[in-house]
């Protein structure tokens, strides 16, 4: 019903990213992009998707200078680790993957995300 007006998608498609409350503060629901682009304000979007692309980018080039620093002197270097998942085996596949760690939904139920970097 009314598919003209929402692009043909299917229901499940229209609330994939539709907003929920305490969620985590890295959440692509919560990018600022996305929510211009659909709200149809497409050049708004453009840049602001620049702009959190540039913002994303700063970190990343930090942690490579660091590294490669290390790397000359000799020094450890701690590389990026995410925050909720960590890079294992798969015991059936034998592929590097990123499983679940945790943390997630206790930060959740709590509604503490201090440990959250700040991407948008």
């Amino acid at each position: 019903k009314y598919a003209e007006n929402m692009y043909y998608f299917s229901e499940l498609a229209l609330t994939l990213n539709a907003p929920e409350n305490g969620t985590a503060p890295t959440d692509s629901r919560r990018r600022p992009d996305q929510r211009l682009m659909e709200n149809g304000r497409w050049d708004e979007a453009n840049a602001e998707k620049q702009r959190l692309e540039e913002k994303q980018r700063l970190p990343r080039k930090r942690r490579e200078a660091e590294a490669a620093r290390a790397t000359e002197d000799g020094t450890p270097c701690d590389p990026y680790k995410p925050l909720w998942f960590e890079r294992r085996k798969d015991p059936v596949t034998q592929e590097l993957a990123h499983v679940y760690k945790g943390g997630y939904w206790e930060s959740k139920e709590k509604q503490d995300w201090s440990l959250c970097p700040d991407i948008f």
